[in-house]
């Protein structure tokens, strides 16, 4: 994709969408964290319904230590890999209170040490909690950027690397969210809805679907 198509591309879904966000439900940048970790292979509406009542008494990582592994677990039973999660959740807020104060580093590969925190959820905390200018690939954003043509690559890292490279000033710092949601919506991963799409005379992906027909 040529640079003005991907000034372009963003400029679209910015218009279309001027103020991106996560869907994910939290209050504080532990929260999100938490939140995020549990997302691993889960919906965000399946997080968000596990953690509602969650987050009404766990605002912080004592909090969560207070409840406790089996505590955790009866909240979010609900959503996939939840005993691991649990496991990954109570062992990182331990390491925040004891190493971090009680507050979720701002750096990148500080919180990659963290149990269940790999580079896309990193990403995603830095990126939401503390502006940075990052790019979480999801299965969402790695599918995206291949079909599109916007950033190609064979990994989540290469398309990582991509974004960033290609990424225009105005639009790096919500760049994450407008093709997490333009995959999660539009750029569906069995049937992308075209017709209804803003850049799709600007990606490189064919046959673009057509608009289902109605019945009579």
């Amino acid at each position: 994709m040529k640079k003005a198509d991907i000034f372009e591309f963003y400029r679209r879904l910015a218009e279309d969408n001027p103020s991106p966000e996560t869907e994910l439900e939290y209050g504080n940048d532990y929260q999100l964290l938490v939140a995020v970790v549990l997302s691993a292979q889960a919906t965000d509406v399946g997080v968000n319904k596990a953690t509602r009542k969650l987050f009404e008494s766990v605002k912080t990582p004592q909090h969560m230590l207070d409840l406790g592994e089996d505590g955790l677990k009866q909240h979010i039973k609900t959503i996939g890999l939840f005993n691991a999660k649990a496991k990954n959740v109570i062992a990182l807020s331990e390491i925040l209170v004891r190493d971090h104060d009680g507050e979720v580093p701002a750096d990148r590969d500080l919180l990659e040490t963290l149990p269940g925190v790999g580079r896309k959820t990193a990403n995603v905390v830095m990126n939401t909690a503390f502006g940075a200018e990052t790019f979480a690939v999801d299965t969402h954003i790695f599918r995206v950027g291949n079909r599109t043509g916007l950033a190609k690559g064979k990994t989540p890292l290469a398309v990582e690397k991509q974004l960033d490279k290609k990424t225009p000033d105005p639009f790096r710092l919500g760049a994450h969210h407008w093709l997490i949601l333009h995959g999660r919506y539009v750029c569906k991963a069995r049937t992308p809805e075209c017709w209804r799409c803003v850049v799709a005379d600007l990606c490189s992906f064919k046959p673009k679907s057509a608009a289902p027909k109605r019945k009579s």
